[in-house]
C-alpha cells in the first residue's frame, strides 16, 4: 500500500519519525547539551595537553656537578617547558630559596650521593626527569678519573622498546576508544531505543494506531520507525564521533586520528546494522506496553543487556575480546576496537557483520510478528510469549 503522494508507506512513516525528532525541542536540547560535554572534554584534555611545566631549581655556588645535571636536564625537555637553576651562596640560602619559593626544589651533589630537597615533596615528574641525568653525571666523572668517557661504558646499553603483535596505536589509544565507542552504543542505543518505544506506546494508548493500521500495514508501520529511528542514532553518532575527533587532533594523540577514523568507520557501520534489531526490539516493548507506565518493565530486558554489553566490551581484551568481537551486538564496540589495535585480520571484520546482519533479520522478523500481534491488544501489558502465539 502506498500513501497519497505514491511513496511506499514505510518510507512515510520513516520521513514522519526523522521529522518529528528533529523538531522535538527535548531532542535538539538534550543532543546540544551532549555535543557540548563533548567538546568540553575535548576542549579540557586539548587545553592539558597544551600546558607547559616550568621549574627553578636551587644550586648551591660551587657545586658544579649539580649545575651541570640541571642544563643537561633541561636539554631534555619537551618543547615548551623550562628548568632553570637558580644559583644561591650555601645551604642555607638554598633552605630560605626553597621555603619562600624563590626555588621549587635544591639539587645538591656530595660525596654521600645526590639529594633534591623540596618544601613539601618534590614533584614526580621532576624526579623522573633528573633521576637518570645525575645518574649520568656521576658514572661521567668516574670514567673521567678512570681515563675513558661515558659512552665507551654505556655502548651497547640502550634499550630500544618493540611491539611483537604489530600494531602501530598506542594501548593507551585504544584502551580510549574502547570506553568511547561503548559509550557511544550504549548512549545512543538507549536513548533512540527508549523514544522508539515511547513513540509507539502513545500511538497505541490513543488509539491512532487503529486508524494507522486501517490505512498501512504494520510491518511497513515498524520498517519505517525502525530505518527512520536508525538514520536519528546514526547521525548522532556520526555528530558525536566527529567532534570527538576534532578534540583528539589538538592533542598529543593527534597521531592516532587516521587509525581512530578508520575504526570509527567500521563502528559505523556495525552500528547501522546492528541498531535495527535494538530498534525493533524496542519497538515491539513498546507495542506490548498498553500505557506510558508499563515501558519500565517492557524495555527493562533491553536495558540489561545493553548496559551488559556496555560493560563487557569496555575493558575487554585478549581471548574475551575476540570472542566478543564475533558475538552479534557486542561486536559493534569489540571489532572495531580490535582493528583500531591492529588485532584483526582482514577478513574478521566481514564474517563478524555477516554475523550481525543475520542475527539482525531474525531478531527484526520476530519482533515484527510480536509487534503486529501486539499493537491492537489493550487492557494491560501483553507478554511477548503471549504476542507470538496471539492470532
Amino acid at each position: 500500500m502506498r500513501g497519497s503522494n505514491d511513496s511506499p508507506a514505510w518510507l512515510i512513516v520513516m520521513q514522519r519519525e526523522i521529522v518529528a525528532r528533529v523538531m522535538n525541542k527535548a531532542y535538539l536540547f538534550g543532543l546540544l547539551v551532549t555535543l557540548l560535554l563533548i567538546a568540553g572534554i575535548a576542549g579540557f584534555f586539548a587545553w592539558q595537553s597544551q600546558q607547559t611545566d616550568s621549574y627553578d631549581v636551587a644550586v648551591t655556588a660551587g657545586d658544579e656537578a649539580a649545575a651541570t645535571a640541571v642544563d643537561q636536564a633541561a636539554a631534555e625537555l619537551r618543547d615548551g617547558d623550562e628548568l632553570t637553576v637558580i644559583e644561591v651562596a650555601d645551604a642555607d640560602a638554598a633552605r630560605a630559596a626553597v621555603e619562600d619559593e624563590t626555588a621549587d626544589v635544591w639539587l645538591s651533589s656530595g660525596e654521600d650521593g645526590w639529594t633534591l630537597s623540596g618544601w613539601r615533596e618534590p614533584s614526580g615528574s621532576l624526579t623522573q626527569l633528573l633521576a637518570p641525568v645525575v645518574e649520568r653525571v656521576t658514572v661521567t666523572e668516574r670514567a673521567e678519573a678512570l681515563g675513558t668517557t661515558f659512552d665507551e661504558l654505556s655502548a651497547g646499553g640502550e634499550l630500544v622498546t618493540e611491539r611483537l603483535d604489530g600494531g602501530a596505536v598506542d594501548p593507551g589509544v585504544v584502551e580510549f576508544a574502547s570506553f568511547a565507542l561503548a559509550f557511544l552504543f550504549f548512549l545512543s542505543a538507549i536513548g533512540s531505543g527508549q523514544m522508539i518505544a515511547a513513540s509507539v506506546v502513545e500511538e497505541k494508548q490513543s488509539r491512532l494506531v487503529e486508524i494507522i493500521a486501517s490505512a498501512v500495514p504494520l510491518r511497513q508501520v515498524l520498517g519505517g520507525k525502525v530505518l527512520g529511528n536508525s538514520v536519528i542514532a546514526l547521525g548522532q553518532n556520526l555528530l558525536f564521533a566527529s567532534v570527538g575527533l576534532v578534540g583528539l587532533a589538538l592533542t598529543d594523540f593527534k597521531a592516532a586520528v587516521p587509525a581512530m577514523t578508520a575504526s570509527l568507520g567500521w563502528f559505523v557501520i556495525f552500528f547501522a546494522v546492528g541498531f535495527v534489531a535494538v530498534a525493533a526490539l524496542y519497538a515491539m516493548a513498546g507495542a506490548l506496553a498498553s500505557r506510558l507506565e508499563d515501558l519500565q518493565g517492557t524495555t527493562a530486558p533491553m536495558s540489561v543487556v545493553l548496559m551488559a554489553v556496555y560493560l563487557t566490551t569496555f575493558g575487554a581484551d585478549g581471548t574475551l575480546e575476540r570472542v566478543l568481537s564475533f558475538v552479534p551486538v557486542t561486536s559493534i564496540v569489540s571489532m572495531p576496537v580490535r582493528v583500531l589495535a591492529g588485532d584483526a585480520s582482514w577478513w574478521e571484520p566481514v564474517v563478524s557483520l555477516v554475523l550481525l546482519a543475520v542475527f539482525a533479520v531474525g531478531v527484526v522478523l520476530v519482533s515484527e510478528r510480536a509487534y503486529r500481534r501486539a499493537l491492537l491488544q489493550t487492557g494491560g501489558r501483553v507478554g511477548w510469549r503471549q504476542a507470538l502465539r496471539a492470532g
